[in-house]
């Protein structure tokens, strides 16, 4: 069994008559990095608290590497925490933040030296050991934050949506350091974030959080590509959800489906289904076509607004079914040949569409 070893079984967490989490299984194996992903109030923070041991379960069970920790106090699991707010001692310069764990474990100067410089080189910070938190900037003070918690060499660190406060520019900076260092240690990362691109450049796996329970768990392109339910695909990324009746499947084992009065064939997800469902793309995957355009999974369309992204350009179409749908248009730096008001025809191809057989709760398309 792989050090930093994840196993939650059936968790639950309530605060009064309110269940932050709900009877929640997970099974996270060592060197992982793991991402759960929702808004605020799904409870992933709570999930991690009770992982850390800062939060203590309602019922269900906490088992790290084997052995149930569901009652051990946080000083004695073998994980640490990197906070949002980094939560660094003002007072205290670089390298004594960093060695304030080692020597509290009574370690010896010359491994506190040392360990404190291999941290420090590993986050990139050698030489600013002297610096006060005052005098760093964001993205530093975080880095400092990482370094203390991974000098103790926890089996898993948890990490607080730790880029919530720094700009977006540093945040994308530190997304690539921060996959590059957990590949670097090796150890379990469980990180914590409502932005989806940090979930989707970082994770091995994501698990989607929703009114305390996970909606799916699966890698960064599967949660995208394939998205298990409504809600997913209408919170990863920007998805084209739309009302339609299936009516199973055709001879090629497509999904045959009615969007108002226009048929058309969905090649990804369950095609035999029938009844009332709903059948996403994402904006990338529409194509747009001149106006009366024949062939198969095409509808008449206006576009009704252009909005330049500076890669792409992205079109708010309205569809001859009175729905609204987002196109992507990539810009090549060539003339997009659509201005607001132009009639186009619509291709929504079969292989990009996906009928989705869990519908849960019925949720406002992105293009609202």
């Amino acid at each position: 069994m792989s050090g930093g070893e994840i196993e939650l079984i059936n968790l639950n967490k309530l605060f009064g008559p309110m269940r932050a989490v709900d009877n929640i299984s997970l099974h996270i194996p060592g060197g992982e990095f793991f991402s759960m992903l929702g808004s605020s109030g799904c409870g992933k923070t709570t999930t991690l608290r009770m992982i850390a041991g800062f939060e203590q379960p309602s019922s269900g069970h906490i088992v790290l590497d084997g052995v149930d920790m569901t009652e051990t106090p946080p000083h004695k699991r073998h994980v640490n925490t990197v906070f949002q707010n980094y939560a660094l001692f003002p007072h205290l310069n670089v390298f004594d933040n960093v060695a304030f764990g080692l020597r509290r474990q009574r370690e010896t100067p010359d491994n506190v030296n040392r360990r404190v410089g291999e941290a420090l080189e590993l986050v990139q910070l050698t030489g600013f050991e002297k610096r006060k938190p005052s005098q760093m900037s964001g993205g530093q003070q975080q880095r400092v934050a990482l370094a203390r918690a991974l000098v103790l060499k926890p089996a898993v660190l948890l990490l607080d949506e730790p880029l919530g406060a720094l700009d977006a520019r540093l945040r994308k900076q530190l997304q690539v350091e921060l996959k590059t260092l957990q590949q670097q240690v090796g150890i379990t990362f469980v990180y914590v974030t409502h932005d989806q691109e940090e979930a989707l450049t970082m994770s091995d796996r994501i698990a989607v959080m929703s009114n305390g329970r996970i909606e799916q768990v699966a890698p960064p392109e599967e949660i995208y590509e394939a998205p298990a339910t409504v809600f997913v695909a209408d919170f990863l990324g920007v998805s084209n959800l739309m009302d339609a009746v299936a009516s199973g499947a055709d001879n090629v084992g497509r999904c045959k489906v009615k969007v108002g009065s226009f048929e058309f064939y969905a090649g990804r997800g369950s095609a035999d289904i029938s009844g009332s469902t709903k059948v996403t793309i994402r904006p990338e995957r529409v194509r747009l076509e001149a106006k009366g355009t024949s062939g198969e999974n095409r509808i008449p369309g206006v576009v009704q607004r252009w909005v330049y992204l500076g890669n792409a350009v992205q079109l708010i179409i309205g569809l001859a079914t009175g729905a609204k749908i987002q196109a992507l248009v990539q810009n090549t730096g060539e003339e997009i040949p659509y201005d607001e008001g132009s009639d186009v025809t619509v291709h929504l191809p079969a292989t990009a569409l996906r009928v989705l057989t869990d519908t849960g709760v019925p949720l406002a398309s992105a293009a609202n």
